[in-house]
């Protein structure tokens, strides 16, 4: 009898095949659906199935909670079955590929039996891919690194941050809920919003660690256990993603999470200060040197020296002064002299300089400051819901305003508006706001040609509240050529914001050529803004990006380029990628009033 992960591994698989047959994608999302809903059963699913309980799983019908029946029984379903057998096992593996899609596999697969990633590699090397219908040197060339790519994150095995937050933000709660549990905290890169995560490391305070990682072992998605011990336990998810949970008395517990939650280059640098304070810091605490290697706080040496002194290794011979108590993180940093240094900016940039000096931003933006989402797409293009079901999803989170930027005509794959449908979708979201407390911004995220100019004429602009300026073609420009073509688009007088400004896909796509310095020079000389694009596969602009455009003092829009009305949540994200780039609550257009921030972005103003 298959046990719950091998139901959600097969649910996937029926998805995934279903993906090469180019069936609804809401049917396809569905199976998705299904596998995380049978992964997160606490109890035994085979006796949930028997009581004829499915149905009370989310998103689970009478439909899928009958294939799951079958999959519990014999491992397998009849629709699986002849899906299995209309499809090469490899084909599946195709899909991860970076620009390959059901159609593009289809194709390969009739013209040269191309049935997995080897038989791809060995034809592209071999220059027979370009002889297919719709592909083409170029092409071959794409899939060729994109091949490298898909190798690449494989070795690495690393997750987006979202995913990653995702499933802390569970594990968290899980934890927590532990009578045992005095202090649970997210550590590692995924505190600092890194992009993406290699595992997660849990950081808690507690007088019973026996306890607390038997509470983990019990986590629904625990697949594997690597370790056990007195005060770490390791275990892998049903998704791959490895955690680490380290249990430590309440006295310890701030000195380890700054430990773990890193980074090393900003941990190493720190250590160096404390030395030339008298101290030593590690893992287990913050420890005053034995007087004769104390050396005076007066003396202020340059931390870059700081940052080469040698530190013992805990259990390193040698013996150590008394123990500072180290309540907090804050505390730790006061206690060597310096502001607290937030998570999101310990990547050692400069941020310990900046706390020496006093200098360090106190006012990080935050996701309360937030009044309202930018950069959302509907149905009228590529989006997956109406302008009433995200109106009424804004609604629901308690926001002040939303913009809608469908997309404009240049991108005709996804549904690009035209400007009679423009003029039609500014009545209905004129009719939708008699229905709705969230006020609704009319705007568009328009296509920078291959020009520098955007495909809409001044005549049109004037008549919106916001303009966003995307490049979405020709993405293979070399970086003098696609440099000049973003410069003359944020030349013009015009107010628009930069949208996703590098054109990344995370673990997808890399950016495009393109000197960013230069845009933002043209940008701080024009009217406009830059967007921190929330969307998790993208994260655009990249923190130090971001930190270039506010050492401009261009403004910042914190986006979510929603194409659902769940992506609203996306905000989060970027808030996070906003603080890593330095960014503080003055420094965002949308935490203004609703009537500042639409005078801010007005084209024409």
């Amino acid at each position: 009898m298959a046990d719950k992960f091998e139901v959600a591994g097969a649910l996937r698989e029926i998805g995934a095949l279903l993906e090469l047959e180019e069936e609804n994608p809401f049917k396809i999302r569905a199976y998705e659906n299904g596998a995380r809903a049978v992964e997160a059963v606490a109890g035994d699913l085979s006796a949930l199935a028997a009581a004829g309980r499915l149905t009370e799983l989310p998103g689970i019908g009478e439909a899928l909670a009958k294939k799951i029946g079958e999959l519990l029984e014999r491992g397998s379903t009849d629709l699986l079955d002849r899906l299995r057998a209309r499809h090469p096992p490899g084909l599946l593996d195709l899909l991860r590929v970076p620009d390959l899609g059901p159609k593009k596999i289809a194709a390969l697969h009739a013209a040269l039996g191309i049935a997995s990633v080897e038989e791809l590699e060995a034809a592209c090397a071999a220059g027979r891919v370009r002889t297919v219908k719709g592909f083409g040197e170029k092409t071959e060339a794409r899939l060729l690194e994109g091949l490298r790519r898909l190798r690449a994150r494989a070795a690495e095995a690393r997750v987006l941050l979202a995913d990653a937050l995702e499933t802390s933000d569970a594990l968290l709660a899980h934890l927590r809920a532990s009578p045992a549990a005095l202090e649970v905290q997210l550590a590692g890169s995924a505190r600092r919003g890194r992009e993406t995560v290699g595992d997660l490391d849990l950081v808690a305070a507690s007088r019973e660690p026996a306890s607390l990682s038997a509470r983990l072992l019990a986590f629904p998605l625990v697949k594997d256990v690597i370790a056990r011990g007195d005060t770490k336990t390791s275990v892998r998810l049903a998704s791959g993603l490895q955690v680490d949970l380290r249990v430590v008395p309440p006295e310890d517990f701030a000195t380890l999470l700054h430990h773990l939650t890193g980074s090393r280059a900003h941990h190493v640098k720190l250590r160096g200060i404390a030395r030339e304070l008298g101290f030593t810091l590690s893992e287990w605490g913050l420890h005053r040197l034995p007087a004769p290697a104390a050396r005076p706080a007066a003396a202020g040496p340059a931390i870059a020296l700081a940052a080469d002194a040698p530190e013992p290794e805990p259990g390193a011979p040698g013996p150590l002064g008394p123990k500072i108590p180290i309540a907090s993180e804050a505390a730790l940093y006061r206690a060597l002299g310096l502001a607290y240094v937030p998570p999101e900016l310990r990547e050692d940039t400069g941020e310990l300089e900046a706390a020496r000096a006093g200098a360090l931003p106190e006012d990080l933006v935050t996701l309360e400051d937030v009044r309202g989402v930018v950069h959302c797409h509907t149905t009228w293009s590529d989006g997956r819901a109406s302008v009433l079901e995200m109106a009424r999803a804004a609604d629901a989170l308690g926001l002040e305003y939303l913009t809608v930027t469908d997309h404009s005509g240049s991108a005709h794959y996804a549904g690009g508006l035209d400007a009679d449908r423009l003029r039609r979708q500014r009545d209905e979201i004129a009719s939708v706001q008699e229905q709705v407390k969230v006020r609704l911004l009319h705007g568009t995220e328009a296509d920078v040609l291959e020009d520098g100019a955007l495909d809409w004429p001044d005549a049109i602009l004037e008549q919106l509240d916001v303009v966003i300026a995307s490049v979405h073609s020709r993405l293979k420009m070399d970086e003098a050529q696609m440099t000049a073509r973003l410069v003359r688009a944020m030349s013009w007088p015009f107010f628009k914001i930069w949208g996703h400004g590098t054109g990344r896909l995370l673990e997808e796509r890399p950016p495009y050529p393109v000197r960013v310095e230069e845009v933002l020079d043209a940008l701080a000389r024009s009217r406009g803004a830059v967007e921190v694009n929330g969307d998790p596969r993208r994260l655009d602009l990249a923190p130090r990006h971001v930190r270039a455009a506010r050492d401009r003092g261009i403004p910042v829009v914190l986006s979510v380029d929603a194409h659902s009305a769940r992506a609203l949540r996306y905000l989060r994200f970027a808030v996070l990628t906003a603080r890593r780039g330095w960014v503080r609550r003055g420094d965002v257009l949308n935490t203004r009033p609703v009537d500042d921030f639409r005078r801010a972005v007005r084209p024409f103003g």
